[in-house]
């Protein structure tokens, strides 16, 4: 399909720039199996659930993948470096995205500070894509509790371009099911949960499951390509326990539904059921669903409203069907719903007809 197919025009007014507070007022859309779209909030989440479905909730948790730093040269001028963790490598190494990258060459040292905490590292290896390859001074937990320190919180440019980080944000940016570090983007659809939202699900007879899914450039790098056959992407890491999945395979063969709370964890149940049933599931995903995409293992799924042309609505076209997502759009944007990482969601039932 024509990545265009998937363009829509949003007001600038519709992003969000701080979550709904309480978490539970936010706004939810709900996009029924033959495509009529409901108001409603969070808070309503559990009255959509059934006893014996299931949730699924991915608990990776974000770092400060943010560092700013300097450039420097025994004789040359200093630069100003932004650098976005990617892919840990090893326990010293990671990849990174900077800017500006072409101010770097391998052998260069950055130093990254932020108050008084600095964290060095040395540039081993430019990629032709302009990911850089740091070896940083310390490594491990060492290394994990320096970029603590020197990190900020990797907020969305349409957020950050308008307002800065600040601590706040080591809170929002979070979802309350963090447990195992990796992403450098939260899983925006778990934030809108609380421990009274999610003890009222259980009250309702629906199960709760983890899985892991590190957030990573795959969800978020822009289309460049015109044609969705075009465009490759990046892999994410991901697992499934062999736990999780004899619990899910169970929920579904008693006639129970999963629901997916989130992109990230709706791409990965799916790798895990690429046999056709949810199987334990460990490694990279670089599965990229779009409209013509036959789902074997989530229902339902839960997700914020996403940015034009981006991997994330055509997901959501592929699940509700490209009308239907072109009609909920557009009552969102119509009725006031507020946009992308902070802002409401959409509960979403899976089409009807599936390929």
């Amino acid at each position: 399909m024509r990545v265009d197919a998937f363009d829509f025009h949003l007001p600038p007014e519709r992003i969000a720039l701080r979550p709904a507070e309480p978490r539970e007022a936010a706004r939810l859309l709900v996009v029924h199996p033959d495509a009529t779209v409901q108001d409603a909030t969070i808070a309503d989440l559990p009255r959509f659930l059934r006893p014996g479905d299931a949730v699924v909730v991915n608990d990776t948790k974000v770092i400060p993948a943010r560092l700013d730093g300097t450039r420097t040269r025994p004789q040359g001028t200093t630069v100003t470096i932004e650098a976005n963790l990617v892919k840990r490598l090893s326990e010293a190494r990671w990849l990174v995205l900077c800017r500006p990258a072409k101010r770097l060459a391998p052998g260069d040292e950055v130093i990254f500070r932020k108050g008084e905490a600095t964290l060095s590292a040395q540039v081993l290896a430019k990629a032709d894509s302009g990911e850089v390859e740091f070896a940083f001074a310390l490594s491990g937990p060492e290394l994990d509790g320096a970029i603590d320190a020197v990190g900020h919180m990797p907020l969305p440019p349409y957020i950050a371009a308008r307002r800065p980080e600040d601590e706040q944000d080591r809170t929002d940016y979070q979802p309350i099911f963090a447990r195992n570090e990796g992403s450098i983007a939260a899983p925006t659809a778990s934030l809108h949960f609380t421990p009274a939202l999610m003890a009222q699900v259980k009250a309702a007879g629906v199960s709760v499951h983890t899985v892991t899914l590190h957030v990573g450039l795959g969800t978020f790098l822009p289309v460049k390509a015109e044609d969705t056959a075009d465009h490759r992407m990046h892999a994410e890491w991901g697992e499934v326990s062999p736990e999780t999945a004899e619990a899910l395979t169970a929920v579904k063969a008693k006639g129970g539904r999963i629901l997916a709370v989130g992109s990230t964890a709706t791409r990965l149940l799916e790798s895990a059921a690429a046999s056709g049933k949810i199987a334990p599931f460990r490694g990279d995903t670089d599965i990229f669903i779009t409209p013509g995409y036959a789902f074997r293992a989530v229902d339902l799924m839960m997700t914020n409203f996403h940015l034009p042309k981006s991997t994330l609505v055509m997901l959501v076209a592929a699940f509700v069907g490209h009308e239907a997502q072109k009609r909920a759009y557009a009552h969102a944007i119509e009725t006031g719903y507020r946009f992308y990482s902070y802002g409401d969601a959409s509960l979403l039932f899976r089409a009807e007809a599936q390929p």
